[in-house]
């Protein structure tokens, strides 16, 4: 689908300026346990998802944006991680910068048939865990195996507030 009105009238006002934004992102496998992979339009590789919606839940958003762009139907079972920071941060080829904290979920496929359904899609392929390439963004591979029931978020002790 591309950028949204919401964002398209933020960047109206602020340009290519760094721009904060909620994103989800879904993990989801076939009975033989491979990863659903999308290729995108720019040959990079990701996990279906995109950008939350103003006023709208994150497991919501994964459900609308996983249908999008997969036409799977599917529900969230549980929270994998909760990511951002410098590491999600991107520049799109039009110059626009953004950083996006993602909320990461396990899905099952609950209906729908997979087809790219998008501007954004050119392919969606199941692969195995040991041949899932390169991602746009590179979440902790561990998260990615079939029934995890890890939650990640990162952490550095150095972040704690030292009472004077």
């Amino acid at each position: 689908m591309g950028i949204t009105p919401y964002y398209r009238r933020l960047r109206d006002k602020i340009g290519t300026d760094l721009l904060l934004i909620q994103g989800v992102a879904g993990v989801i496998h076939n009975a033989a346990g491979e990863l659903l992979i999308q290729k995108r339009v720019d040959g990079a590789f990701s996990l279906p998802g995109g950008a939350t919606d103003p006023g709208e839940a994150p497991a919501h958003a994964v459900v609308r944006e996983v249908y999008e762009e997969t036409g799977l139907q599917v529900r969230p079972t549980h929270v994998l991680g909760i990511l951002g920071g410098k590491g999600y941060r991107y520049a799109y080829a039009n110059g626009d910068e953004v950083e996006v904290m993602v909320a990461l979920f396990a899905c099952e496929v609950v209906g729908g048939r997979l087809e790219c359904r998008d501007d954004e899609s050119a392919d969606l392929i199941y692969f195995p865990l040991s041949n899932v390439p390169p991602l746009a963004t590179e979440y902790p591979r561990h998260l990615l195996v079939p029934g995890c029931r890890d939650t990640h978020f990162d952490w550095d002790d150095a972040w704690l507030v030292k009472a004077p």
